[in-house]
């Protein structure tokens, strides 16, 4: 499908009042779904969506900067940024990039410095591995007044993105900024929140607060909860557009959305599914799959053989079974080597628990190879944000041990969760 820009802004007719919030509130209001806003057969309409469709009501008399990747995106798959450059009715002054880049240049870890941007010759600042007031400095260098944030999420603590917003939410707080959320879905669904945790003293830039491993909301609702639980003594000025026709069951490819890979080991919604649980392997000497062309569905070592598979098989986790497999990454972990592992073949995505699955995985792994070792840096206790997954494990305990032990802590984040949930 292809939309003109006037006809994806005049799709749905006037959407009205987007949304607005109270600094620290928590409230939001957002004008209902219509079934003009559902056009083209297109079910679910971002939140850049529906504030283009408003005529960028909510920026005007704003010098506006975005924060920004390759996955803010049209439906038509145009950056917002190269769609609210030109228009007269925005004047986008600044973009800011998360890890990767805000055009996707740079790998994990990495991100593109201060430049210009050669397409539109707006000044893009590097926002990676900065918090507090020297982010809050670089907003106020940048001259915006209002900073909306647009990146699409994987749905699991340790992904990056959200905590670029917690940190952008504080430091624009800092910088007395208005901040503005444009929602996207959560690809793996809205449905629950899943595994340990985070206790603070494990607060790193893969959790820099106390939600679940797999948080089960998306990036306007996170915002809220940020604002109102962690931000509470200096709240942002935060407004949310949130989307119109996106349920909590919905998958991502249910959305009929187009999918840009959020990071580049994150080619697909497969890899989101999987991904808020094998990444725990990044704590371990096993290759998570970077390297490959099925990143975090993809795990393995030298040494490993058939039995692995087998022992995880043997458990009957639901929703997914466990194929022998051999691959050679091409770069990280095992680079040019041929190792030995698993592949994960997801056949019921609604009965598959990732976390539950990571954890028996990494189970099966150290009982089944000899070679198993977390890294020395003990970067798993980050990864779940405790040490008790890595001593219990150590211990000998099973599947279901370990993940009762985080059932109390999860228990209450689930609480505090539905105070901020915006979709059914």
């Amino acid at each position: 499908m292809s939309l003109s820009r006037r006809g994806l802004l005049a799709a749905g007719g006037a959407v009205g009042a987007l949304a607005a919030t109270a600094a620290g509130t928590g409230a939001a209001t957002a004008a209902p779904a219509s079934g003009k806003e559902r056009d083209n057969g297109r079910r679910v309409r971002t939140g850049f969506d529906r504030l283009a469709a408003d005529g960028y009501a909510l920026l005007k008399g704003q010098k506006v900067g975005v924060v920004t990747n390759p996955t803010g995106i049209t439906s038509d798959v145009r950056h917002i940024v190269d769609v609210m450059h030109p228009d007269e009715r925005v004047d986008l002054i600044a973009v800011f990039g998360p890890e990767h880049g805000f055009r996707g240049t740079a790998q994990a870890g990495g991100s593109e410095g201060r430049y210009d941007d050669p397409a539109t010759g707006l000044p893009v600042y590097d926002t990676y591995l900065k918090s507090g007031q020297p982010l809050a400095d670089v907003f106020t260098a940048s001259g915006v007044d209002t900073i909306v944030f647009d990146i699409q999420d994987a749905g699991a603590r340790f992904y990056t993105y959200i905590w670029t917003l917690y940190d952008c939410m504080e430091a624009a707080a800092l910088a007395g900024k208005r901040f503005v959320v444009l929602d996207r879905p959560n690809p793996v669904t809205g449905r629950a929140a899943l595994g340990p945790v985070l206790d603070p003293a494990f607060a790193t830039f893969v959790g820099r607060r106390e939600i679940a491993q797999a948080h089960g909301m998306t990036v306007t609702e996170l915002a809220l909860l940020f604002n109102a639980e962690f931000l509470a003594e200096r709240p942002v000025d935060l407004r949310i557009v949130k989307m119109s026709g996106w349920k909590r069951s919905d998958f991502f490819d249910t959305t009929g959305l187009p999918w840009v890979p959020p990071s580049p080991n994150m080619p697909t919604p497969d890899t989101a599914l999987v991904y808020s649980g094998t990444c725990l392997f990044e704590g371990t000497n096993l290759s998570e799959g970077r390297g490959t062309t099925r990143p975090f569905e993809l795990l393995g070592a030298e040494g490993i053989d058939h039995r692995w598979a087998a022992a995880v098989n043997a458990l009957g986790l639901p929703g997914v079974a466990f194929r022998e497999a051999y691959f050679a990454p091409t770069f990280s972990k095992f680079q040019g080597k041929t190792v030995g592992g698993v592949q994960l073949h997801v056949h019921d995505r609604a009965a598959f628990d990732p976390v539950r699955t990571g954890i028996a995985l990494l189970v099966t792994a150290k009982r089944t190879w000899s070679g198993f070792e977390w890294r020395s840096d003990n970067w798993i206790d980050k990864l779940t944000g405790n040490t008790r997954v890595r001593t219990m494990i150590d211990a000998g305990a099973d599947t279901d041990e370990v993940v009762g032990a985080w059932a109390k802590d999860l228990a209450a984040f689930r609480s505090v969760r539905k105070r901020y949930l915006q979709y059914r």
